[in-house]
């Protein structure tokens, strides 16, 4: 899983029958310092994330989502939105401070 900051949304309506209703995110991931990499994903949201928010991704066979007895076609999940994030003892990030 990695850290990534939501910077938009990615509006498809052509796509996999499967994927029908599923919100997709433009989300940056950061470094251990926080910082803004330059390396981007679109990750499918079922969490509800915001833009700005920062959120916990996961990728690849980890990602998959199960539909019936199928998989869904997905690379990238939002699994969680987080709250804080601490990095040897030092705050890295506290949603509470970004209002």
């Amino acid at each position: 899983m990695r850290i990534a900051i939501v910077r938009g949304t990615v509006t498809s309506t052509q796509k996999d029958p499967s994927l029908t209703g599923v919100k997709f995110l433009l989300v940056q991931y950061v470094d251990l310092q926080g910082q803004p990499q330059p390396d981007y994903a679109v990750a499918a949201d079922p969490v509800g994330a915001g833009t700005d928010e920062w959120v916990l991704v996961s990728q690849g066979s980890a990602a998959r989502q199960p539909q019936g007895n199928e998989a869904r076609p997905l690379d990238a999940v939002v699994m969680a939105i987080i709250d804080t994030v601490s990095v040897s003892g030092r705050s890295l990030y506290n949603k509470r401070d970004q209002r």
